[in-house]
């Protein structure tokens, strides 16, 4: 079976998005499935029209806008039409048998229009929906005139293709109250290579003394700072922690949108020598960083996008035996059990952050349970070779191939 994904952008780039799809075309591959790469404009310049990165070769979308291209609408119709005629060109060379479309919605479009035109089932996997991401990112209003276009845009999509993916029930709950069949949404949740996450190791005092974190108790966050994630609300804890854990300091690992305002937060608290912001560091040196942590803290605010949508960090974090703290949005909900895999505390609320942290520190006669329950739900139940058997079924019966369970 040959299946076309088509990307919004992919590895070499880094992001949640691209480590997804990274793990999904190896699990797929390994399945003895052959699968081919398109990513589209929004990958960036194309100066080679394929590339190969990591083993996977992907084909890219040149475009280059021209002026009136550059607005919205107009750009995004601009960047579809590219989209299309470059999967055109792959299907009359490669002849896949299924096209599978990743979100955003500019990519699920072109797949409609070319698959009905060559005759090829399209399946729409949806990550996240592209209006709430926007809102976010200030790109519009929620409920604005865009917002609802967008939205039904998404709607539009999902009810013409054969069949929908998506990385969690809070979305798939969402898309059945669209009116789409329930037996229509397949949910493929995030996962980990487990295999690629040893149990905490002892602290690099090296890099703890160079960061000045010794003899401090380290609250940690790594990852990409966007407001959604509630950093602003870990500062604004802070202060109350440190009245019970006197000798709490917080780690602050990656970047992002956020990182300027946070800077100027600590500041304006007077918390510089409790926060270390240590920039965006090497995938490879990451798991250095997360030996420095003693607990985790996920304050993902409460909205649309974080209700909705899983995140990965979680995942990863119990991979390696971690003590985490999360707010209670259903994206958190779905992945942590309160007081058995980590503590979840009220969104949007620093003092009940603040006594989540300070309460599960003070427990340390239950962290070898915390740690050893975060560990065998993600090997039982959130590694990327279960979650991609959910593929299995909808592609045998839009392919009429017989496909097996087992990897290859």
């Amino acid at each position: 079976m040959r299946i076309l994904h088509i990307l919004d952008h992919s590895i070499p780039l880094h992001s949640g998005y691209t480590f997804r799809t990274r793990a999904l075309l190896r699990e797929q591959r390994a399945r003895g499935w052959e699968t081919l790469h398109l990513t589209s404009p929004k990958q960036g310049p194309a100066t080679d029209l394929e590339e190969t990165v990591d083993g996977l070769r992907f084909f890219r979308t040149p475009w280059k806008p021209r002026p009136w291209e550059e607005f919205p609408a107009v750009r995004e119709r601009a960047q579809m039409k590219a989209t299309a005629r470059r999967m055109a060109q792959i299907c009359a060379e490669h002849t896949p048998d299924l096209i599978h479309a990743h979100s955003p919605v500019l990519n699920a479009l072109p797949a409609l229009e070319v698959g009905q035109r060559l005759g090829i089932p399209v399946v729409y996997e949806i990550r996240a929906f592209w209006e709430d991401a926007a809102v976010d990112h200030g790109t519009h209003r929620e409920n604005s005139l865009r917002y609802r276009a967008i939205r039904a845009m998404e709607t539009r999509a999902l009810r013409r293709v054969d069949h929908a993916f998506t990385i969690c029930e809070g979305l798939r709950a969402d898309i059945v109250a669209r009116g789409i069949p329930a037996s229509k949404v397949t949910v493929i949740p995030n996962a980990v290579d487990v295999e690629n996450f040893s149990l905490g190791q002892p602290a690099d005092p090296e890099l703890k003394r160079r960061l000045g974190l010794e003899n401090r108790t380290v609250i940690g966050f790594i990852g990409s700072f966007y407001a959604y994630e509630g950093l602003d609300l870990l500062l604004d804890a802070l202060p109350a922690l440190t009245r019970r854990v006197p000798d709490a300091a917080v780690l602050l690992v990656g970047g992002g949108p956020q990182e300027v305002a946070l800077k100027a937060q600590a500041a304006r608290l007077g918390l510089e020598g409790q926060i270390v912001f240590t920039g965006r560091v090497p995938h490879s040196e990451v798991t250095r960083y997360y030996d420095l942590v003693d607990v985790f803290a996920y304050p993902r605010k409460s909205m649309r996008l974080t209700e909705l949508v899983t995140p990965l960090k979680p995942l990863e974090a119990m991979a390696q035996g971690h003590l985490l703290a999360a707010s209670a949005v259903g994206g958190h909900r779905e992945l942590i059990r309160n007081g058995e895999t980590g503590v979840l505390f009220e969104p949007d609320n620093p003092a009940a952050l603040a006594d989540a942290l300070a309460g599960l520190l003070s427990r340390r006669d239950s962290w070898d349970a915390f740690r050893r329950n975060g560990r065998r739900f993600v090997e039982t139940e959130r590694t990327w070779t279960r979650s991609t058997e959910g593929y299995i079924e909808p592609y045998a019966r839009l392919t009429g191939r017989r496909l097996s369970k087992v990897s290859a």
